[in-house]
């Protein structure tokens, strides 16, 4: 690192200082460009928008050259959490899965959905291991997410807040449905709302602004984006959030307010489907899937009918009960994970789940019992409304082997890092 860039401090950082940002990031390592170019192309997705860039395989690239660039990284080290056990013993139930399934080529060929996270996972967690590099990692997932939530709320704006039957769409990717563009925002609102509230006396009024923008316009995505299941996942963030506050009348009668507005702008058609749940053809089919995926766990109990199986099998076994030409996934993500890799499988999924819930409590109560109510404080604060949020919004969608739980949890593990390492320079003697 050059000596410019070490002369960057970290309240640059805190006070948004853009060039001095960019000073330090020219001068960090291959590996973390690398990483942050990944999530640049991941999450941004030019090559979607400009078909014309669309002529390398640019996510494949930055990987391998993230993957590369450790070998020649000397800061980076291994980062020891019990994430990574979890996270390696959740793949070789997957390999086996996919093994023993009932059509194992169905199960090879989806194999990438699922050893592509397990390697970005570590990279980022072995990379992005100082609160430096963590700012402006967290800054691109913002840009990004942001650059989506602007454009599609200036979209629905611009169609008079109208309802379609597909909702709001993304780029071609990971959130191009309106599904996984809800929870993609469901993720993002709570830590673009720390972010802001931290840098709130760091910054100019009109930064300030700016970056209030960013859970602004993610919440009005996640309204226009036509998913039920997102925004009753929205509702329950918000229940979440507010929880000690909650029964106080002020609070009660704000979020009243707050309900009736939210359901005044809803779209005629969008309450139509609220009240026709459980009834219509899609709820229906969706509750069949959860019945017979959760035979398929109780008959299968130990590996499930195999990875990414959950679909031939149904068709094959029940096809009795398709209200539709094709069958899908189970729009669940327990009863996905648990149909297709069994209790094995669902034990260790739900033990991620629980872990990283537990230990970020933990180390927020902590930070705060210790006074150190800084960057590190305010993202643990709603670390866990971001989860639940994905995990609210995946009872309704097939999103086990997209980037929400994966990404989330590099973050949890890499920002737990961020933390020791700043209490152990603490401790040493000047």
């Amino acid at each position: 690192m050059s000596k410019k860039s070490k002369s960057v401090t970290i309240e640059d950082f805190y006070h948004l200082q853009l060039l001095r940002i960019w000073r330090y990031f020219r001068g960090e390592s291959f590996a973390f460009w690398m990483i942050c170019g990944y999530f640049f192309f991941e999450y941004f997705r030019p090559q979607s928008i400009y078909t014309w860039l669309d002529f390398l395989p640019w996510t494949q690239l930055t990987v391998l050259g993230a993957l590369i660039g450790c070998f020649t990284d000397k800061t980076v080290r291994w980062v020891s959490s019990p994430i990574n056990i979890l996270i390696i013993a959740f793949f070789l139930i997957v390999l086996l899965s996919s093994y023993f399934a009932y059509w194992p080529s169905f199960s090879y060929e989806q194999l990438e959905f699922s050893y592509t996270w397990f390697i970005i996972y570590f990279l980022i967690i072995n990379i992005v291991n100082t609160e430096k590099r963590f700012f402006i990692f967290l800054c691109i997932f913002f840009l990004a997410s942001f650059k989506l939530s602007l454009s599609l709320t200036l979209k629905w704006a611009a169609r008079g807040f109208s309802f379609t039957d597909w909702g709001l769409m993304g780029p071609r990717g990971f959130f191009q449905n309106s599904g996984e563009l809800a929870i993609q925002m469901l993720v993002f609102w709570p830590l673009a709302w720390a972010f802001a509230h931290f840098l709130k006396q760091k910054v100019s009024k009109k930064w300030y602004s700016v970056l209030l923008m960013m859970p602004i316009t993610a919440v009005m995505v996640v309204i226009g984006a036509s998913s039920r299941g997102g925004q009753i996942a929205l509702f329950l963030q918000l229940i979440v959030s507010n929880a000690k506050a909650v029964f106080r009348p002020r609070i009660l009668i704000s979020c009243a307010l707050a309900v009736s507005v939210l359901w005044a702008i809803l779209p005629d058609e969008q309450k139509e489907r609220f009240e026709n749940i459980g009834s219509d053809r899609t709820s229906i089919q969706r509750l069949l899937y959860w019945e017979h995926g959760i035979d398929m766990l109780n008959d299968h109990p130990f590996l499930g009918v195999g990875y990414f199986n959950f679909i031939p099998y149904y068709e094959r076994v029940y096809r009795e009960d398709m209200l539709y030409e094709y069958a899908e996934l189970p729009h669940n993500i327990f009863i996905q994970v648990g149909s297709e890799l069994g209790y094995s499988g669902l034990i260790v999924y739900v033990l991620m789940l629980a872990y990283c819930f537990w230990k970020t409590n933990s180390i927020r109560k902590k930070l705060k019992e210790e006074g150190e109510h800084g960057f590190f404080y305010y993202i643990f604060s709603y670390l866990n409304i971001s989860l639940l949020g994905f995990i609210f919004a995946g009872q309704f969608v097939s999103v086990v082997y997209y980037p929400f739980l994966w990404i989330h949890l590099a973050l949890f593990v890499a920002l737990t890092q961020c933390v020791q390492t700043k209490k152990t320079s603490k401790k040493r003697p000047a």
